[in-house]
């Protein structure tokens, strides 16, 4: 995951739920909730609350763990946050070991957190799941902006280092779905270029979703086991096959980092939490030797840059559908150094020790409804499901790229080199996974994956399936509700008018409990939780985001 960050205040919509009777069998299992971009459009967070104290949390799939900064944690990371007040007497908190199981969580960037395990009520949308084990940060030079205080993992068990540490501590996603809370053990993401989007919890959003046979299902990639752990497979990552890659129609062959390990298939992680689409060197440079003019001008950082006027496509094929990356989706901005070349992605990177070649983060998740579905002990696999919103084939016209990117105000500071730079060899390292245990695309496991109490809707497949053989009528769905609600009258005139009516703007306090006096950290913020399936009628709610930022002791 990467971190994000800068202090924004907003006006945003929170989202309301409405349903048809095709849509929730169970109106008490399916949730959604308002997905927030940060400032500067690196990450995406939620509202949540812990006992009756609110916080917002960066989504990432790529961790299992949910950790939220605590008030005796001293840090200059730790006091632009609103924190868990340590000193307030929560009714639904739970120490853990007398609040001595340590925990941490290091990140690539070098930055890292450290703390204690606890339990607490963890609310999201209208859902409450009591007793949720998550980790308390005494400790961290991870900045969080935005009045961002954490982390909420959605990734399976074994990646959970409260998992590990701590019985009887399944990561929040992975309860719900063992716990059998879901109506069905999915969740899906919508991320918008307009600063939101949606999570929704054990169905689909249908204002995105509209058309299910346009789904394109993967089955995840079962992974072996590191050599300390035990001796069997298991889910690791969101990672499927990435079958093919072409740059406007033209195939580049892929050269995965341990053929004979993948079944030369190249793997690739879909990751909320990533703001980047990163591949291996051999892969990425082959791509853009496919671009006129483009050049490596960081070699430390594997970036590359292209002429901002490009009308190249980029396809990545999952399964057996083309997902097109346009210009406006694949460039980061013009350079300072020379206007008219713009740093690009996807970035390279050495080849990953766990054989994950390809990380997906938000620039490709934006065009894709993307859905992450459990599996189902002894009768299903995980499969990620991507719904293309675009999908255009014909390039972007240089007047569009060019006003996309003077309305989005994108300069990137850049030092660029006097030369060309060559492009490096990687070097890959020994893979770390213990190979002599067999693992396979779709793998069918016996335990940690959602309880066998649900009916499947894709069985044992370990191929993309064909969607006429699915019952996708099973699917769950659930509907936003618009946060404005727009009435025609006609008078006794005959005149036609219409008007617009936008609704109450609630504000919530985070990190402080209601009526907490020693708080002294008071942040107004939208309060973001949808309502649960079980309304009758569909309520509408327009939020208004204002941020103050004070001490909290």
């Amino acid at each position: 995951m990467h971190r994000i960050v800068l202090l924004i205040c907003l006006v945003l919509g929170s989202w309301a739920t409405s349903l048809s009777s095709r849509e929730a069998a169970n109106l008490s299992e399916a949730f959604i909730t308002s997905v927030t971009l940060s400032s500067n459009g690196l990450s995406y967070y939620v509202v949540i609350a812990l006992g009756d104290i609110k916080f917002r949390v960066s989504l990432d799939t790529a961790s299992s763990d949910l950790w939220i900064m605590a008030s005796s944690c001293s840090t200059s990371a730790c006091q632009i946050a609103p924190r868990y007040p340590l000193s307030y007497e929560s009714a639904t908190y739970q120490a853990v070991n007398a609040n001595t199981t340590d925990f941490v969580a290091n990140y690539a960037d070098g930055t890292g957190v450290t703390g204690f395990v606890a339990k607490e009520s963890v609310h999201v949308s209208n859902l409450t799941v009591p007793n949720q084990a998550f980790a308390l940060i005494t400790d961290s030079n991870v900045t969080m902006t935005d009045d961002i205080s954490g982390i909420l993992g959605l990734g399976f068990p074994r990646i959970s280092t409260i998992n590990a540490t701590s019985t009887n501590s399944t990561p929040f996603f992975p309860g719900l779905a063992q716990r059998g809370l879901l109506q069905y053990p999915l969740f899906g993401l919508s991320l918008t270029r307009n600063n939101t989007g949606t999570l929704s919890l054990g169905a689909l959003d249908s204002s995105v979703v509209t058309n299910l046979s346009n789904v394109e299902w993967n089955p995840v990639v079962d992974f072996s086991p590191f050599s300390n752990e035990s001796n069997s497979s298991s889910y690791y990552q969101w990672a499927v096959p990435l079958m093919s890659l072409s740059v406007n129609g033209t195939s580049v062959a892929l050269s995965p980092s341990y053929p004979t390990v993948s079944a030369n298939r190249s793997i690739a992680m879909f990751d909320v939490g990533t703001p980047g689409i990163y591949g291996p060197w051999a892969d990425v440079s082959k791509l853009f030797a496919s671009f006129a003019s483009a050049r490596l001008v960081d070699e430390a950082a594997g970036q590359w840059a292209v002429p901002c006027d490009s009308d190249i496509t980029l396809s990545f094929t999952f399964g057996q559908r083309n997902f097109t990356l346009q210009p406006s989706d694949y460039l980061i901005g013009e350079t300072s150094g020379d206007p008219g070349l713009c740093l690009t992605w996807p970035v390279a990177l050495d080849p990953s020790p766990d054989g994950i070649d390809w990380q997906f983060g938000t620039p490709f998740m934006r065009t894709v409804y993307t859905i992450f579905s459990y599996g189902i002990d002894a009768l299903e696999p995980p499969m990620i499901g991507l719904y293309s919103l675009g999908n255009a084939t014909t390039p972007e016209s240089t007047s569009f790229i060019n006003s996309f990117f003077a309305s989005a105000s994108e300069t990137v500071v850049t030092t660029l080199p006097n030369s060309l730079l060559l492009t490096p060899s990687a070097t890959t390292p020994a893979y770390s996974l213990n190979t002599s245990v067999p693992a396979a695309t779709g793998a069918i496991v016996q335990t940690a994956l959602a309880t066998s109490t649900y009916s499947p809707i894709f069985g044992a497949v370990t191929t993309v399936p064909d969607p006429a053989a699915l019952n996708l009528s099973a699917i769950p769905l659930i509907t936003p509700s618009p946060t404005v609600a727009t009435y025609t009258v006609t008078d006794s005139a005959g005149i036609i008018s219409t008007s617009v009516s936008h609704f109450s703007v609630p504000s919530i306090v985070l990190g402080a409990p209601p009526g907490w006096s020693s708080a002294g950290f008071t942040i107004c913020a939208p309060m973001l939780p949808s309502i649960l399936l079980s309304v009758a009628i569909p309520s509408l709610l327009s939020l208004l985001l204002r941020c103050t930022p004070l001490d909290l002791s």
